[in-house]
């Protein structure tokens, strides 16, 4: 394992500032995002304290995919390739992926929310990706000058009067022979993204902030940031004249433009949901109704929403 560069060291040692929940909110870009898509279900939900929390089987998926992965370059980066090459990451996800489903299963008052023909389906797509990352991983994962600066590394940002932005990085690496830093966000998805996923802006934006905010906790120059979407398919096509992977990279704008209208988004988003002392506005937020509606958790409470 080579020397761990001073910059990691004063990044992964920074103290970050507590959450005092007494009198503090925290945002997140999952908020955000939710209120973009409908802000009534945002008022709902943080706003009102509705939560619903019936689980899924994309969510117990993506979960134990992504702390398998992690779990996975945690060991190559900060151990050996070797270590890592010689990792069972069938046997890693297949124990997470039970394991997740049992405890979700109780929270469910003990009710099965998947078949055993969809357990079985999602469980083998989970090995194929895995299968494939350990047999390409040199492609997509160099250890030539690169070090890992962090697994779920934390972003905990003063953004307004007792209001703190509070986010999680799935991955940073650092490139040392050219300084630079990568963020990059690991997406799981059926059969990958397609050009309108591509080009979805409030996606985009998850990335645009965290370069945003990792610049300025950090004091890493915006510059020697990268930021990238790394995503995982479930499902790729067998009889293709051309090779398709089970990993597609998609690198979002996020120049100066970006960056200033994620800024306007944020002052935009706080502005119409909080007073400038951090309390929620006193009042109701508009319903979007949408195809999107019968996917929502609160789709068929009409006390809750009416639709109207």
């Amino acid at each position: 394992m080579s020397k761990k560069p001073q910059i990691l060291k004063e990044i992964q040692n920074k103290e970050l500032p507590e959450v005092n929940y007494a009198y503090q909110k925290t945002i997140s870009y999952s908020q955000m995002s939710m209120y973009r898509s409908c802000p009534h279900k945002w008022e709902l939900q943080y706003k009102e304290g509705h939560y619903n929390n019936d689980p899924n089987i994309h969510f117990t998926f993506g979960t134990s995919m992504h702390e398998v992965i992690q779990d996975w370059l945690t060991v190559l980066y900060e151990e050996s390739s070797l270590v890592a090459d010689d990792m069972n990451l069938e046997e890693l996800f297949q124990e997470k992926f039970i394991t997740l489903y049992q405890e979700e299963y109780k929270k469910f008052k003990n009710t099965h929310y998947s078949s055993p023909e969809e357990l079985r389906e999602f469980f083998e797509d989970g090995v194929a990706i895995l299968n494939f990352l350990q047999k390409k991983r040199s492609t997509y994962f160099s250890k030539r000058g690169w070090h890992l600066a962090g697994i779920e590394l934390p972003i905990v940002m003063n953004v307004g009067n007792n209001l703190v932005y509070k986010g999680f990085i799935d991955m940073v690496l650092y490139h040392e022979p050219t300084n630079k830093f990568y963020i990059y966000d690991i997406k799981t998805s059926r059969s990958g993204w397609n050009a309108k996923a591509k080009k979805d802006e409030t996606k985009q934006m998850q990335l645009v902030l965290y370069k945003k905010f990792f610049n300025e906790q950090y004091g890493i120059p915006l510059e020697d940031i990268e930021v990238e979407f790394f995503i995982v398919k479930r499902k790729i096509w067998e009889n293709s004249d051309f090779p398709i992977y089970r990993v597609q990279l998609h690198k979002p704008a996020a120049g100066k433009n970006k960056l200033k209208k994620a800024d306007r988004i944020l002052e935009e988003f706080i502005s119409e949901c909080f007073t400038p002392k951090g309390k929620y506005q006193d009042k109701k937020h508009a319903k979007v109704v949408s195809p999107l509606c019968k996917w929502c958790a609160f789709n068929n409470n009409k006390e809750l929403c009416d639709k109207s």
